[in-house]
């Protein structure tokens, strides 16, 4: 068995050390990628400066510049790996996070799901189509009281519309009979003209002529009050 093996297995026996939560396991993993970006950079460096050596001996020291260029070898070896954990660190770092968000959207869902079941606890659906069916039948009975006080009432309107008619036709009657007692028509004259004197020759058209004009102007005021009596006669009818 490799050391390696031995390593994990024994940091594996241990039952007394309690598995570290989300966000410790992922400080931790932040931690080693800081300070494995720092070592890049440090090989980086080093990298660099082996060149710059080794081109500096070039063929004048060639025992310096092999040497130099074995270090940068090595160096870029080294740089190669730790590139290849930092992006194994990331993936796992990547998938703690996403395990992390999911553990605590179940648990916020199980938290919810708990307080639901807590209140349709006290839930009856027997009682809540009771109480919708209670509902309705109060509001039905709203309705029907709005519709009662809506609609016309009459206290004593309980007439028959022809003996109202035929009472208004005869206070009609009533009082065209009244206004017919009131009219007064004109008197007829009971005695005869009196004869006319004799007059003078040269003055007879003259006075011939007035007559006329006053014997007209009493025909034409007895025939508008005929037309007057005409008219009240027509209107009572």
């Amino acid at each position: 068995m490799s050391k390696l093996g031995k390593f994990f297995k024994g940091g594996g026996s241990s039952k007394s050390r309690a598995a570290p939560s989300p966000q410790e396991a992922l400080a931790r993993l932040r931690e080693t990628e800081e300070m494995l970006s720092k070592k890049q950079e440090y090989l980086e460096n080093r990298i660099q400066r082996e060149v710059a050596l080794a081109k500096k001996h070039g063929t004048q020291n060639k025992r310096a510049a092999l040497q130099a260029l074995k270090r940068k070898k090595r160096f870029e070896k080294q740089l190669t790996q730790i590139d290849g954990t930092l992006s194994t660190i990331e993936f796992q770092r990547e998938a703690l996070e996403n395990s992390h968000t999911n553990t605590e959207v179940l648990r916020n869902m199980g938290f919810a799901a708990k307080a639901m079941k807590a209140v349709h606890e006290n839930m009856d659906l027997d009682k809540i189509d009771d109480l919708m069916q209670e509902i309705t039948e109060q509001q039905d009975i709203a309705q029907e009281i709005s519709e009662a006080f809506s609609q016309r009432v009459g206290f004593g309107d309980d007439f028959d519309e022809d003996e109202l008619m035929a009472e208004l036709e005869e206070l009609e009657q009533e009082e065209l009979n009244k206004k017919m007692t009131n009219i007064r028509l004109p008197n007829v004259p009971s005695s005869s003209l009196p004869a006319q004197p004799a007059r003078m020759p040269g003055r007879m058209s003259g006075t011939s002529s007035a007559v006329q004009r006053t014997r007209a102007a009493s025909s034409k005021r007895a025939e508008e009050e005929d037309d007057d009596i005409k008219q009240l006669a027509a209107w009572a009818t």
